[in-house]
């Protein structure tokens, strides 16, 4: 079965647009500049020195005024009013820079997704992973495929539950791939990957489940119109695909109420 999707989606997927970063990093100079711009001179004119803290609150009111006129995320704007006064009230402790550069390179090797594709690191719990064996169950000989699969939540208990199906995990972090490859050594039946699930061929699945974010949605669902054969089925925990009706919406009785939207090609 095949769902109706915007015409104008080009006929092959890409990642969402990388510049979303980098975009918010501009923001966050421009408010910079512009307080500094008025602030500067002012404070010079009259011999005094400049009041930093007041002067990154008002760099972080400046920033988030400026998120909200350009209709940023409501996370976005809350990270804009308070980076600017986090970062001095850092500064006032003189804490080595050696400690940032590790604290950077640990978030890297754990939550790199979150850090360049906006997808942050969920666990699915075994209570998603039962029903996703449910939900497969008239699928003999599945090819099942996991975007983003973490530290393999997904595909430990699946490899037990179903060793008839052909399972996948793709991902991109090295702390949290290295921990997924270490507890899928010896199950046959997973093939554990690294690498871009945005260069991955979706052709070669049956089904596709995906635990990412809001952010990335759209273009996933372009990729999936673009690359899954008829009758194949995608699965997205918690984050539905904007505008489009699920075949199925599977609730699980978990602490975190879990929602698996189901989309049938």
């Amino acid at each position: 079965m095949s769902l109706p999707h915007d015409p104008e989606d080009s006929p092959t997927a890409t990642a969402p647009r990388a510049g979303t970063p980098a975009r918010q990093l501009a923001l966050q100079f421009a408010a910079v500049f512009l307080v500094l711009s008025l602030a500067w001179p002012y404070f010079v004119m009259r011999g005094e020195p400049l009041p930093w803290p007041a002067t990154a609150f008002f760099i972080g009111g400046c920033a988030a005024l400026i998120a909200s006129l350009t209709r940023q995320p409501w996370w976005w704007r809350v990270i804009h009013a308070v980076f600017a006064p986090l970062a001095w009230a850092v500064a006032q402790l003189a804490i080595d820079p050696g400690w940032f550069l590790l604290a950077f390179i640990l978030l890297l090797l754990v939550y790199r997704g979150a850090l360049t594709g906006q997808v942050p690191l969920y666990l699915s719990n075994r209570t998603t992973a039962a029903a996703l064996a449910e939900l497969t169950a008239d699928r003999p000989g599945m090819r099942f495929l996991d975007l983003g699969a973490g530290i393999g939540s997904v595909l430990r208990p699946l490899a037990a539950s179903r060793p008839d199906a052909r399972l996948c995990g793709i991902e991109n972090a090295p702390a949290t791939w290295l921990i997924g490859r270490l507890s899928t050594l010896g199950r046959n039946n997973c093939d554990w990957r690294w690498g871009d699930l945005w260069r991955i061929d979706l052709a070669e699945h049956d089904v596709v489940y995906a635990f990412l974010s809001p952010a990335p949605m759209p273009a996933l669902w372009r990729k999936v119109v673009a690359e899954m054969h008829p009758g194949s089925l995608f699965i997205s925990n918690s984050f539905p695909v904007p505008e489009i009706e699920p075949d199925q919406v599977v609730d699980l009785d978990d602490a975190r109420r879990t929602r698996l939207y189901c989309y049938r090609r």
